[in-house]
């Protein structure tokens, strides 16, 4: 999976949060801390769905987009993709076990029981 940038990063925020999917120009008037071309927000769409982050279906004339996966599954392959980049993922992965806090901890070991079982 590769990584977003800045800009895709926004526009990912927003779909992230918005609980249906959003046309170009929606999700031109949402990012409105940026004086943005509609064609600069059309593009980045674009080149997020080749990715495979959106998905978009027909409306009319327009596209509308939203996230193919989760803003969660996202950050878990992130954090797989970082455990990759070790050469020793036991070291790695406690560390960060380490560096949780204890209701974080309390969280993991409810997931990994749960697999176990």
């Amino acid at each position: 999976m590769k990584g977003l940038g800045e800009l895709e990063r926004s526009i990912m925020d927003i779909l992230w949060a918005e609980n249906g999917p959003l046309t170009a120009r929606e999700v031109g008037r949402l990012i409105a801390d940026r004086d943005l071309a509609p064609t600069t927000v059309m593009t980045v769409l674009d080149r997020l769905t080749r990715k495979g982050f959106l998905t978009r279906t027909r409306d009319g004339r327009a596209w509308r987009y939203e996230p193919a996966a989760s803003r969660d599954a996202y950050v878990a392959e992130l954090m797989l993709e970082a455990l990759e980049m070790t050469g020793d993922r036991s070291a790695a992965l406690q560390r960060f076990a380490q560096a949780v806090s204890g209701s974080e901890a309390e969280i993991l070991r409810r997931a990994l029981t749960e697999l176990e079982e």
